[in-house]
């Protein structure tokens, strides 16, 4: 797989108690078709071999030497395949015996990992039969045929023809406890954790097991791969529903369904968890100054090296078109992002003990959430909501649907309604500069911003109040903004909110409001996109339209998303917007626009050099006082190399 992605599988085959022969040839299989669909890594349940609930069979001799044998199949089965594979079985070692996950590849036993934390409690009682790794002796096992591999689990395996590659084993009740082996796994640079599991189903235990892996991710910054025991352990007193789960950074990519065996896939992006580490290296490996002298020679840590093979699957994984717009819980998510808003306009206008707040009303998206942000913040405060003085100023290219929106959402609102044709001024000021109105440039353009900011500002000083920006994270992204026009206010409500998450808002809003409020911001978001700032056509409807001109807004804010929050080159973000928008948008269009996303950020960054305050409500912001810290003169060719 291209670009960082690694393809792993999670394998819960039909298996039998003790049956190790059985157990064995379905473990076999389900490796070679793993392998036949791409899979680099495939990781199997706990004691996969002969099964977990063998009870006191684990003191018979017979069993375990079966298992030794059974692993030396495996291995001899996989010589001619590059997939890692962990398989869990019984080991004996040092007088004692191991829970343990094996790790094979090529035909070879790499390492065996014991078990560190073995439950004895409720239905749990392996400390019958087994011993902790914390009760090893020797680092090193002989297993069938006199091979020697190390007996540890302080082991990484990397893949040498894959940077970023670098996977760990812990072993179920491993991961439950408070100091996982995960830990120190991923702090000496595993960025896969494989976890061979054997969890029984009680009511309430898959959502506390998906709760957990997602958080073990998140805070290890790793890819983590669960595979569960299923259907086929005994049923004496526990049943196994084989949940298996794969995740990534606090997200899970694939999950099975419960009580169904089989073979679960996803890919893990290695890069994208190089980059996050990378970020915060300076606390990531912030080790304790007793353990750092360690840093300095050997860690005590073994490092197997394999050759892993290269996937040619196409991406399995759902790539969202819209990564800014959660899939699920969309509501909640629209009430959390509002608030954030509202409780930093809160705050501003108790700090600045302002009368009132004026914004300009165009009949837009973004004027329409900074109006509907603002009246939430107001009822919060129990402040007057005609102290919102909201203005439209009708121009050259405000049409009648846009103007007539703007004042009756005004009105329904409750605020106060302002309007002051600016037609009359641009014009004057137009032959005070000595230009031609017929030429409908950019001066054209931005003198009308302008004069609106100017009249925003001067009415604000005139009240006491704050002029309230309008401004979004996507239209600051690509510049899209008069420079001391739109671009300016004294408090930015939507500074970090994208044009795609502007809509879900305004329609959560719409919904919770109902009534008038709900029927105008419904007309609103089935408006054009437009600055309005062109003349309308013949018909008197909008003519500038902003994504013929930038490009469509769903496209950018992929861009951003992947570019800034996850510093992917151009060639990466290429890769994961054609599997994004397959049908939608061809490799062509996506390239175009593309490369007209980096030459408008690089050129635009003095805009966000001087932008002003607004609230981080995501996990991209751009403003220069917290996460974007960039020069305005950078150079683009960096990025623009890729597109020749």
């Amino acid at each position: 797989m291209q670009y960082g992605f690694i393809k792993v599988c999670a394998a819960t085959p039909e298996m039998r108690v003790a049956d190790v022969s059985f157990n064995t040839q379905k473990i076999i299989e389900a490796i070679k078709e793993s392998a036949a669909k791409g899979s680099q890594l495939t990781v199997f349940p706990e004691l996969s071999v002969c099964g977990y609930t063998c009870g006191n069979l684990f003191n018979q001799p017979a069993l375990i030497k079966a298992c030794e044998n059974a692993l030396d199949k495996i291995a001899e089965a996989t010589r001619e395949i590059k997939t890692l594979v962990f398989v869990g079985a019984p080991i004996r070692h040092d007088g004692k015996l191991f829970n343990c996950a094996i790790a094979i590849h090529s035909g070879k036993i790499l390492a065996v990992i014991p078990k560190t934390f073995l439950p004895n409690y409720g239905e749990f009682y392996e400390r019958r039969y087994f011993s902790s790794a914390t009760e090893v002796i020797m680092d090193y096992v002989s297993l069938i045929n006199n091979q020697f591999v190390p007996f540890t689990t302080k082991i990484l395996f990397m893949a040498s023809n894959c940077p970023g590659f670098t996977v760990a084993a812990e072993i179920c009740e491993d991961l439950w406890t408070v100091q996982s082996p995960s830990l120190k796994h991923a702090q000496k640079g595993a960025n896969i954790i494989v976890n061979l599991s054997c969890s029984d189903e009680t009511t309430g235990k898959a959502e506390r097991r998906r709760t957990l892996i997602k958080a073990q991710s998140d805070k290890l910054v790793c890819g983590y791969v669960y595979c569960n025991a299923g259907e086929g352990e005994s049923s004496t007193d526990m049943t196994f529903g084989g949940h298996n789960i794969i995740a990534e950074n606090g997200k899970i990519l694939n999950e099975s369904k419960l009580f169904k065996n089989g073979l679960l896939y996803s890919e893990i992006d290695v890069e994208m968890l190089e980059n996050e580490r990378c970020k915060m290296a300076g606390v990531y490996y912030n080790d304790l100054k007793e353990e750092r002298k360690e840093q300095r020679g050997d860690d005590g840590y073994y490092r197997s090296v394999f050759e892993t093979s290269k996937s040619e699957e196409d991406l399995s994984r759902k790539i969202s078109q819209t990564p800014f717009v959660p899939q699920t819980g969309l509501a909640e998510r629209s009430e959390l992002v509002l608030t954030i808003q509202q409780k930093g306009l809160e705050k501003r206008l108790k700090h600045t003990h302002s009368k009132t707040v004026l914004i300009g009303v165009s009949g837009g998206l973004d004027s329409a959430l900074a109006l509907l942000v603002t009246c939430r913040a107001f009822k919060a405060l129990g402040k007057d909501l005609e102290d919102i003085v909201a203005v439209t100023m009708p121009c050259f290219g405000t049409t009648k649907k846009t103007k007539s929106n703007s004042i009756k959402l005004i009105e329904a609102l409750g605020a106060t309604a302002k309007s002051v044709p600016i037609a009359t001024s641009v014009l004057k000021h137009f032959k005070d500069i000595g230009h031609d109105p017929e030429d409908k440039n950019v001066t054209y353009e931005n003198a009308q911003a302008r004069m609106r900011t100017m009249i925003l500002m001067n009415m604000a000083n005139d009240l006491g109040g704050l002029v309230i920006g309008t401004c979004d994270l996507s239209e600051t992204a690509l510049g899209w903004s008069t420079y001391n026009g739109d671009h300016m206010s004294m408090y930015g409500v939507n500074a970090s909110v994208p044009k795609t998450l502007v809509k879900h808002l305004i329609a959560y809003e719409a919904d919770r409001l109902g009534g008038d409020v709900k029927r105008i911001l419904t007309s609103i978001l089935n408006t054009e996109i437009s600055p309005e700032l062109l003349p309308p056509d013949e018909n008197g409807h909008i003519a500038q339209k902003t994504e013929d001109i930038v490009g469509p807004y769903v496209l950018h804010d992929f861009f951003i998303y992947y570019a800034i929050r996850y510093a992917f080159p151009p060639d990466k973000i290429m890769f994961l917007a054609e599997n994004a928008f397959a049908g939608v948008y061809n490799k062509k269009v996506i390239k175009k626009w593309l490369k007209s996303f980096y030459e408008r950020f690089f050129k635009h960054q003095f805009k966000r050099s001087s932008m002003p305050d607004g609230v981080k409500v995501g996990s991209v912001s751009l403003s220069p006082r917290s996460d974007w810290r960039m020069p305005s003169d950078a150079v683009v060719n960096v990025w623009l190399d890729y597109f020749k």
